[in-house]
């Protein structure tokens, strides 16, 4: 499996030229590229967010669009619409910009319902239907969206639906006083960092039936499928005191999307096999948002993410 490690490597130390310290991030976003899963990306403003899914992007010959959702967007600027051409009398078909193969929705949740429910079709089926016509989406295909948590006036929350075909969640945080004075020392300056693309989609396909082909042992896929199961019902591992945490808990795609990023960590790491310190290390980005916490854990202070590392816990690995 050595002979792919040029591939990720390129394309980490392309984006380290503008992103500092944030390692763990940029190789979850390229876990989600390589496997085709959507990313959320939570995070303050100014934590360079918008910044590492552009040079990600840039890193990779694909084509890129940013959406910057606002209040007012319809769903027609993003998918598209149908324009009347009076000279010939018919109608044309003008591509909205998730026709790409990177699309970032910058500060999703500010745009309404409508324009979030324009994604689901588009993240799900990688197509979108226009006028009645449905049109395929180009692959790679990868929706990252971005979210400001601490400003709620003028937002519209994620419906659940659309959360869960997020494959990721990642929460940004703040650096530490080493990388932000890197930070300063490298963008201070104002000048613009170049990035050289190292990556074409034919290479990101062919890694992704790499990893689609890693191997799983059985074990693993019965941890896998305790480990969600646990999220439903945490009292059959032994965790009764979780259960009036949990409104509700993941999903079969959770177990789906486990499977496919824990084998894309091995891959990254030049294994040909999966272990079981793969799939603890991606579970809580995997979970954290497929989780949903009860009223009453609200009210305790008890998060998603408290209550899969309980989880991680008290499942036995293999």
């Amino acid at each position: 499996m050595a002979d792919h490690a040029p591939l990720p490597a390129a394309i980490l130390e392309q984006v380290a030229r503008r992103i500092v310290g944030q390692d763990p991030l940029v190789e979850r976003l390229l876990i989600c590229l390589l496997t085709g899963g959507h990313v959320l990306l939570e995070g303050v403003p100014g934590l360079a967010k918008t910044l590492a899914v552009r040079t990600l992007a840039e890193a990779v010959r694909t084509t890129f669009q940013r959406v910057q959702f606002t209040p007012d967007l319809l769903p027609a600027d993003v998918v598209g619409t149908q324009v009347f051409d009076q000279a010939s009398g018919t109608f044309s078909v003008k591509q909205g910009p998730v026709f790409a193969n990177i699309v970032l929705a910058d500060e999703i949740n500010r745009a309404p319902a409508k324009v979030q429910a324009a994604l689901l079709e588009a993240m799900q089926e990688h197509q979108v239907t226009i006028g009645g016509t449905t049109y395929p989406l180009p692959e790679p295909f990868l929706v990252l969206a971005t979210q400001n948590p601490i400003e709620q006036e003028g937002t519209y929350p994620l419906p659940e639906a659309q959360v869960d075909r997020f494959m990721m969640k990642l929460r940004v945080d703040y650096p530490s006083k080493a990388d932000e004075k890197e930070i300063l020392r490298r963008m201070g300056s104002g000048a613009s960092i170049p990035v050289t693309p190292v990556a074409t989609p034919a290479q990101l396909l062919e890694a992704r039936e790499q990893i689609a082909a890693l191997y799983l042992d059985e074990r693993l896929i019965d941890y896998i499928v305790e480990l969600v199961h646990a999220t439903r019902d945490p009292a059959a591992v032994g965790a009764p005191e979780l259960r009036p945490f949990v409104e509700f808990g993941a999903s079969p795609r959770a177990t789906l999307a486990l499977g496919q990023a824990a084998r894309a960590h091995a891959w990254l790491r030049g294994r040909g096999y999966v272990t079981p310190d793969d799939v603890r290390r991606i579970a809580p980005d995997v979970l954290r948002h497929r989780v949903i916490p009860s009223f009453e854990a609200d009210a305790e202070g008890v998060t998603s993410e408290t209550i899969v590392a309980r989880l991680l816990a008290v499942v036995p690995a293999p």
